[in-house]
């Protein structure tokens, strides 16, 4: 892919086609959605609960949600929760994970290392792509927790749920009753230890019910702009409320690269709880990507690691040629992060080898995450001879990570993305990023329910205008169907058609998935002369689990 700089993007020419469904897409079949995977029979009354409850992924978060105000979460009905069900939480030690990006994989990173020192773990985290049972993993394996277990576990404390959503007259959300149950769980299956992902900010997030005598490590991946009205407003607002998990005396880890006032927001609060701070973007910090490989058929990237921490901790480890499954620079940051959290788990007595951390690293692999498709796999789709990309970026900090992740991995092959959004995402900077970053010769848009519903289901044709806006922010041309020549090439009905266009890319609109996934494959051949593409289905790990649900449907 080749990246353009300012003056080179000036002649680019942006085309676009209002809606390609009345076309192409009209000989590809009627249209559908596409449902998230459906949950195992044996747990349909648990969803059935889950789906009764307040669910703000699906509704969208309040303004100021995540802040210390009258609008924010009420820690004090989580802890009012955890009460009835016996205070879990405290029966485990556990590694508390904020951040704006990377706490998912950073959350992955450390479990996995974990459990190759052969700790049992329970790791939480959100969302998930295609079973809810993905949430929870226990033991020293890392698999999902069962159907069986979850559902043992409901029926076991449903008379306690009931009790306390009708003494809160309702207002217990989703979120919070699987936060209780995993936690929960870690106590009954006495894990070791629990690595515990927040899920917004941090201060008043329902995770943060973890007192300093059960925190092991606070973990700040990033801060940046996502959640920004239910979060304060400004990035200092955001950076404050993850600071919220830090705990008197517990050591803090930080991922970053943060601007120098947001560190100083994060290091000015862990001194004020004497919490001592490690950070994996400190100088002494040597982490690169020496080259890209493959196995199987499947990428890697070869990495070297040295962790050498001078402040607070006295900490050294020196891993050359790690083979990360997880693509990108931003992916080599979070495992940084998550090696210097073991690090400091180490300094605190917990038994982990440099060789653990090797193979944890190694091992890890999450759904959605730069997940390249197996040819089996696109050919069930029908997109024969195309490589497709599966990515849950849907912020333009992540766009700009799915970029460079793109160029390193696949060079100057031909690009074409599908994309769908959630309603609250910075559409117009994530198309920004990426209309800066490369040639793309087709780009789709297309919709996604978001957590089983559409309330926040952005349209494709809303988001088109938002990358037309990014386009004329950019100075980049665009041809739409009003002109002449769009006009005469795309009444003819004919995907061949395509190829009268100047070279440009292609922008266009369809709300059903599939056809999206089969018209962009076809532009894509026909503009290549049928050269092998890159398909890259991003903007949401909603959409992502849509494309799962279909190969496995």
């Amino acid at each position: 892919m080749k990246i353009l700089t300012r003056q080179s993007i000036l002649p680019h020419r942006l085309t676009l086609i209002s809606s390609i469904s009345f076309g192409v897409l009209r000989k590809l079949g009627p249209r559908r959605w596409f449902s998230a995977h459906s949950e195992e029979p044996e747990l349909k009354e648990l969803m059935e609960y889950m789906d009764s409850l307040k669910n703000y992924e699906k509704m969208g978060v309040p303004k100021g949600a995540g802040t210390d105000s009258d609008d924010g979460f009420d820690l004090g009905r989580m802890r009012r929760l955890m009460e009835r069900l016996g205070n879990p939480q405290s029966q485990f030690k556990a590694v508390h994970i904020a951040g704006t990006k990377g706490k998912g994989s950073t959350a992955a990173f450390l479990s996995n290392i974990l459990r190759a020192e052969g700790h049992s773990v329970g790791c939480y985290s959100s969302p998930h792509i295609q079973t809810i049972r993905e949430r929870i993993s226990l033991g020293r394996f890392g698999e999902p927790v069962s159907a069986k277990t979850l559902n043992c576990l409901f029926l076991q404390i449903k008379k306690i749920l009931d009790q306390a959503i009708e003494h809160e007259n309702g207002r217990i959300s989703h979120f919070e009753i699987f936060t209780a149950m995993a936690f929960t769980l870690f106590a009954r299956e006495n894990v070791d230890i629990a690595v515990i992902e927040a899920g917004l900010g941090g201060a008043r997030d329902a995770t943060n019910i973890i007192s300093s005598s059960g925190l092991a490590a606070s973990v700040i991946t990033t801060i940046g702009e996502e959640h920004l009205a239910a979060l304060g407003g400004s990035l200092e607002s955001i950076a404050m409320a993850k600071s919220g998990i830090i705990k008197h005396g517990c050591p803090l880890v930080l991922g970053g690269p943060f601007l120098p006032h947001i560190e100083c927001i994060l290091r000015d609060k862990a001194l004020s709880m004497s919490s001592p701070v490690v950070s994996a973007s400190d100088a002494g910090n040597q982490s690169t990507i020496k080259g890209i490989s493959r196995i199987n058929g499947r990428p890697y990237q070869s990495c070297d690691l040295v962790m050498q921490i001078q402040r607070d901790f006295k900490l050294f480890l020196e891993l050359l040629d790690v083979k990360l499954c997880m693509l990108g620079s931003h992916q080599l940051q979070n495992a940084a992060t998550a090696t210097c959290a073991a690090l400091c788990l180490r300094n605190l007595g917990w038994r982990i080898s440099d060789g653990s951390i090797r193979a944890g690293l190694e091992r890890t692999f999450l759904l959605g995450r730069s997940q390249i498709l197996t040819s089996k796999e696109t050919e069930s789709l029908g997109l024969h001879g195309t490589t497709v990309l599966l990515d849950g970026a849907h912020t333009k900090e992540s766009a700009n990570a799915l970029v460079k992740t793109i160029e390193m991995t696949f060079g100057e092959a031909p690009l074409a993305l599908v994309v769908a959004m959630a309603s609250d995402k910075d559409h117009v900077g994530f198309a920004r990023e990426f209309l800066s970053g490369g040639e793309l010769e087709v780009v789709l848009l297309t919709e996604a329910a978001i957590a089983g519903g559409k309330s926040r289901t952005t349209s494709a044709s809303l988001l088109r205008d938002c990358w037309i806006q990014a386009s004329k922010e950019l100075g980049i041309d665009i041809v739409h169907d009003d002109t002449t020549k769009s006009r005469e090439v795309f009444n003819n009905l004919v995907v061949c058609s395509t190829s009268k266009l100047e070279n440009g890319t292609i922008l266009a609109t369809e709300s059903s998935l599939m056809a999206s996934l089969k018209a962009t494959n076809q532009i894509l051949r026909e503009r290549t002369g049928n050269q092998s593409g890159i398909i890259v289905v991003t903007g949401s790990l909603h959409i992502v689990s849509m494309v799962l649900a279909a190969l496995s449907g």
